[in-house]
Formats: C-alpha cells, structure tokens, sequence
C-alpha cells in the first residue's frame, strides 16, 4: 500500500505537468472505486489547477471552484500520458488537460477514491486528521501530551491518524528502531527523551525516503506511476529471523493490529 513518502513523490511527480493547466473534461469509466465517485466532481471541467497539495495520503488538486481528493488505496497509480492514449484495463478515472495531456488513474483492486469538495468546503475524509509528521506542529511536546493515560501500544499510537498522519507501517517499524523503541511498550510508558527521540526519527524516516524517492524519480510520463518504497535502505521491515543490523540478535517477527511488526528484543526496549 502507498504510503506517505510514496504519496508526496507521487504528488512531486505529477504537480509539473498538472499545475496550472485548464481540465478539459474528466473521463470516469467506472465510478465505483472504495466510494462511489461524486457526480459534482465533473465541476473541475473548465477549471484551472491551481496547485497539486497532498493532506495525510490524499492529493488535492485545487481549482477556482473546489477540489478534486484523490487516493491511491491499496493498488492505485497516477501516470500523465498522451490524451489520446488508449485505456488500459482498470484504468478508471482521466483528467485530459488542455495541454494536450492527461492525468490517468489506474486502481485494479479499486480501494482508492476520487471525491470532490467545493470551494470553501472541508470534506470530512480531511476533518479529523491529526498533524502532519513533517510540520513543526509534530513535535516532542505534542506527543508526549498525546500519550498521556494512553494504554495502546506506541506502534498503533504512532500510526493512528487522529495523533499524527502518514506514519504507515513500514515506517512506523523503522522508526521505532531507530529510536530503540520497543513496539510493544504502551505509548503512556515513554519518557520525554523518549517520545523526543521518537519524534526525530520518524521526521528522519519519512524525510529520507521521500527524498530516496524523489532522486529516483524520472518522469511521470514514464514511469509506471508507482514510485518504489526505498526497501535498499530498510532495516527491520520484512527481515524477521534475519541478524539486527545494530546488534547480531535474530529480529522479533510478531503481528500487531493486524499488522506485520519487525523489532529487536535487545536493542528496542
């Protein structure tokens, strides 16, 4: 699943050809994504982007008379291409633009979303998100305000969106390592030096695979719209009985949530 860094370089990769051109009609071939796609949405027809932003894992593409929220979901890619190229199976949604290209959404597993807000709208995918983990707003004081009488552990705290957005789990795995965290430790446990090293790390992560991504990034026109997850540089994720890149111990394998978890029972504590 895309997560934050995967987003923000989708975003760095699209905004250039996107921003500032005219929509000249947007194409749905299927509507039913993981919400039905809005009728109100054909409003961008006619509509200048004016810039592409991205909240949490959503992209916001802004015009004059509202917005277009596009989420990738599970399988979902954005390429800009010819307008007058062919569709492909499970491509569902194109944005041609008058530049003579368009922006053309591909979701086999059809999890991801296209929605709409008007002017002056906030749409309620966007109303309960916590801060962004890059802003200045996400710091040490935050969290460990948050975390107070908190029993969940500290790797579900990290990735809830109403704490802080777009910490997924691969990154909130690295993360937690690189701040020798254990994963299992309830999130109301952490010292301040704890949560301050936590806060580092996860900006430090994200940051970096960001920037993985953005030096590997061509050209959206063509690139398969799927910018990879910087796996060269993962230390835990997915390398469970494997010797810890810190300390020689086998990594932890264990599910939290549902969700996969990598630690080092020596060096996470």
């Amino acid at each position: 699943m895309p997560e934050l860094p995967e987003v923000e370089v989708s975003r760095m990769g699209i905004s250039p050809h996107v921003a500032g051109q005219t929509v000249s009609r947007i194409t749905i071939r299927n509507p039913k994504l993981r919400w039905p796609i809005p009728e109100a949405i054909t409003a961008i027809e006619g509509q200048v982007i004016t810039q592409v932003t991205r909240r949490a894992k959503y992209l916001l593409l802004h015009t004059a008379v509202g917005t277009a929220i596009v989420h990738l979901g599970m399988s979902g890619s954005l390429r800009v291409l010819p307008a007058a190229t062919p569709p492909d199976k499970h491509d569902h949604v194109d944005l041609v633009l008058a530049s003579g290209e368009m922006l053309r959404y591909n979701d086999p597993r059809r999890f991801g979303a296209w929605l709409w807000a008007d002017l002056n709208e906030l749409h309620q995918v966007l109303t309960k998100l916590g801060p962004e983990p890059l802003e200045a707003e996400f710091d040490a004081d935050y969290l460990f305000e948050k975390a107070q009488g908190r029993r969940t552990v500290v790797k579900q705290f990290i990735m809830d969106n109403h704490i802080v957005v777009g910490v997924g789990n691969i990154y909130a795995n690295e993360a937690l390592f690189s701040a020798k965290i254990s994963p299992q430790r309830p999130a109301s446990k952490l010292t301040k030096a704890e949560v301050t090293k936590l806060v580092a790390e996860i900006k430090s992560v994200l940051a970096f695979a960001i920037e993985q991504g953005g030096t590997t990034l061509k050209d959206f026109k063509n690139a398969d719209g799927k910018p990879g997850y910087f796996a060269q540089e993962l230390q835990v994720y997915g390398k469970g009985g494997q010797a810890c890149p810190r300390c020689d111990a086998p990594l932890n394998q264990i599910k939290i949530g549902q969700r996969a978890t990598f630690y080092c029972s020596e060096c996470q504590l």
